[in-house]
């Protein structure tokens, strides 16, 4: 029997397989979310390296957010992600939602990260 940690390391990698099959060269925004905060990154796989980074633990959200851990955070996150990622001259990702649904905080982040410009 598997244990949570396992499937949910199983899970991120049958999605990330899945996701390089179809991203075509363009760039990956990756989501991790823990019990506190979010975290977002645009990540170039090619070159291995992070094209723009956003969290929920930032400085430009030093005193703003009252929690880092509801959908209100997931959208200022990803509305931050979006324009740090137009800044370095990506417009189009492929959303990698790790091993997590696409549902509360991931939804958030993704539609607001649509509606600041990046296409997905």
């Amino acid at each position: 029997m598997l244990t949570v940690k396992e499937m949910h390391v199983r899970r991120t990698r049958r999605v990330r397989t899945g996701i390089r099959r179809k991203s075509k060269g363009r760039p990956r925004l990756s989501v991790f979310r823990s019990i506190k905060h979010i975290y977002a990154q645009v990540i170039d796989d090619e070159q291995g390296r992070t094209l723009a980074a956003a969290s929920s633990v930032d400085k430009a959200f030093e005193g703003k957010l009252a929690k880092g851990t509801d959908r209100a955070a997931a959208t200022a996150v990803g509305k931050l992600i979006a324009e740090r990622a137009a800044a370095a001259g990506v417009k189009e990702v492929v959303f990698d939602r790790g091993g997590y649904l696409y549902h509360g905080r991931v939804k958030a982040l993704a539609e607001a990260a649509r509606e600041g410009g990046l296409s997905f």
